[in-house]
């Protein structure tokens, strides 16, 4: 199976299935060595197809039978799970994407992410948390059936450990979700924390609450997997740029490619992340594309105290990370700063003549920023030395570690705080996935299950459907 753009013409529903591949053909795309697959046998798509339903999530195929062509834009977490349960469930898919799946433009394109299930600080804790725990599971049954398959590992079950001086809301909130979904935790007090982990300066913290298996996904890595794997289930990727074609009579006909074919499917799926801004101009005020940066720091030779298994994925307020990964060794994970100090009183600062707009004057976003085609990634020295800050104060033996490298994506936040799996306006077979909340990797394998239900025409759980629905409030815009 070739993974090129089709040749332009019009590609519609009574293509042929190719819902075979050879294995000469899988090994081509999934990049790995003949070695693999002839080690642990020609992988299906069988134990993780067959994991227990979801909560709120029907098993089984379109009511009427019929499952028909589906065209999925974006390969990323949401797109990449979507086609795969499509095509698990029978239906013919085409997947495209602008720059191919984990690509660093993308949003799954950083080399890991957090997978846990502490959710007291969102207004939507009730929904997330059993989404979450459900989505640990899959990614380790995805861990379980495909890694001996590529030979290496996605999940790590770090454990998390999230730390803080006082009893928050955010942690009392945590521990009652957690109690109310059954989930494995721990509260410690800070004399326990201090004990178990000495590498970490908690000399304020009173509080710490853990969720032992919580762990790490390779980001990058998984992303490129489910793709590949897709693509042994008879997924059609194609790589290019998109724009939704024409709304006829209530449904959407086509997506058009960059070179000018027209794709044709009975549905079509959007879960093209911060460029669903991009495609659909009632986007632009309903969601924002802040950028986040993560540092990758390098740890003591020979010192394991701060690699996997031996230290556990970590929250503090702000910040984020995780110990070094074996199977790839980036580094050190730190997401998020500690801002530099406030200088004494009376100590010379720059006047705002000096450095730019007067005082008072909102600074106006950088056009090219706010463009997930046009964005730099390159993390300034101003965010590295915050993270270091960081370091410093909770991780002193990491102070003056190395940096090894920096990793910044776009990541999407809706007006309401919540997902949006919801129909194109104006349409019936056409569908937005997307706007993850800085949180959407995680939920990729339920997600994806969710969205080929609802385009399936299974019927989705109400407080699902209500809470996911395309907001119709804005964000305030911003000024100029």
């Amino acid at each position: 199976m070739s993974i090129t753009p089709p040749a332009p013409e019009c590609l519609d529903s009574t293509e042929s299935d190719a819902s075979s591949l050879p294995r000469r053909d899988f090994l081509k795309i999934a990049g790995v060595g003949a070695g693999a697959l002839l080690a642990s046998g020609c992988a299906s798509a069988g134990a993780f197809a067959a994991a227990a339903p979801v909560r709120g999530i029907e098993r089984g195929r379109a009511k009427d039978g019929g499952v028909g062509h589906v065209v999925v834009i974006g390969a990323g977490a949401w797109g990449g799970w979507t086609a795969y349960h499509l095509r698990e469930r029978g239906a013919r898919v085409t997947l495209i994407d602008a720059y191919g799946p984990g690509n660093s433009r993308s949003t799954s394109g950083d080399e890991t992410r957090g997978i846990r299930s502490s959710y007291g600080d969102r207004a939507t804790g009730e929904l997330w948390t059993p989404w979450a725990r459900a989505a640990m599971e899959r990614w380790r049954l995805f861990e379980k059936e495909w890694a001996p398959v590529f030979r290496t590992s996605y999940f790590h079950q770090t454990g998390d450990v999230i730390m803080r001086a006082t009893a928050e809301p955010f942690i009392t909130k945590t521990l009652e979700l957690w109690k109310a979904n059954n989930v494995p935790h721990e509260v410690l007090n800070g004399a326990e924390l201090r004990k178990r982990y000495p590498v970490i300066r908690a000399d304020d913290i009173t509080i710490a609450i853990t969720e032992p298996d919580a762990g790490v996904v390779r980001c990058r890595a998984a992303t490129q997997a489910v793709a590949a794997v897709g693509g042994k289930m008879g997924v059609k990727l194609v790589i290019s740029r998109v724009r939704p074609g024409p709304i006829v009579n209530g449904s959407m006909d086509g997506v058009i490619l960059e070179d000018g074919t027209t794709v044709r499917g009975d549905s079509y799926v959007f879960a093209c992340g911060p460029w669903l801004r991009k495609l659909f101009p009632y986007m632009e005020n309903r969601m924002r594309i802040p950028i986040g940066v993560a540092c990758y720091f390098g740890v003591p030779v020979a010192d394991s105290r701060f690699t996997f298994p031996n230290l556990p994925s970590f929250n503090f307020p702000g910040v984020t990370g995780w110990p070094v990964l074996p199977v790839d060794s980036r580094g050190f994970r730190v997401r998020g700063a500690i801002a530099p100090p406030v200088p004494p009183a009376g100590a010379p600062v720059a006047t705002p003549a000096a450095v730019g707009p007067a005082a008072g004057a909102p600074v106006p976003a950088d056009p090219l920023q706010q463009d997930p085609d046009t964005s730099s990634r390159w993390a300034s020295q101003e965010r590295v030395d915050g993270s270091r800050r960081f370091l410093a104060a909770r991780f002193p033996a990491l102070a003056n570690a190395p940096l090894l490298e920096t990793r910044a994506c776009h990541y999407e936040s809706s007006v309401n705080g919540n997902f949006i799996i919801d129909h194109v306006p104006g349409t019936s077979n056409a569908w937005i996935a997307g706007v993850g909340q800085a949180e959407g990797f995680k939920f990729g394998p339920v997600v994806g299950e969710y969205v080929a239900q609802r385009v399936l025409g299974i019927a989705g759980d109400p407080k699902l459907v209500a809470a996911f629905k395309l907001p119709t409030e804005e964000y305030e815009k911003p000024p100029g």
